[in-house]
């Protein structure tokens, strides 16, 4: 395969992290990077309680401490709203706890794992978060938590 043909196959296989028959949006900054998936909106507000300990962060408490988390290990625990399997080896799931801004895209955390747990199912994720985090051809994640484990 050609160089193009590489980056082509590349960028369908990240473009999927934005597909599914749901309000996922292109290229918006509610992923915590300046592109990437929007969350949907649900018809409920979320409210989940933040994890327990040392580590333990809410959703907005990653956007704004990311200087100071930069590969580090947090907790966080929140509302599966999206998962995306089986993206460049891992599993990209989305949570929201009920903190944050919407409009400012800090509302939603992008967690990757080997884990899949189900959308609606609020869960407990532990791994090292990375900020400005630039995975190429566009995508940037202001905040993600890498290589975590997913637990109910």
């Amino acid at each position: 395969m050609n160089r193009f043909g590489k980056w082509v196959a590349l960028c369908v296989s990240i473009g999927a992290l934005t597909a599914g028959g749901d309000a996922f949006a292109f290229g918006n900054a509610a992923s915590g990077g300046s592109e990437g998936a929007k969350a949907t909106a649900t018809s409920k507000p979320i409210k989940v309680e933040k994890a327990k300990g040392a580590d333990a962060c809410t959703v907005s408490e990653t956007y704004e401490n990311a200087g100071k988390l930069d590969k580090k290990t947090v907790v966080v625990r929140g509302k599966v709203v999206k998962v995306s399997k089986g993206i460049m080896g891992k599993n990209w799931v989305h949570l929201q706890d009920g903190s944050g801004d919407g409009g400012k895209g800090t509302n939603n955390l992008v967690v990757t794992s080997q884990d899949v747990p189900v959308v609606g199912d609020v869960v407990t994720a532990k791994g090292t978060l990375y900020k400005d985090k630039d995975f190429g051809a566009g995508y940037l994640y202001k905040v993600i938590v890498e290589e975590a484990t997913v637990k109910p």
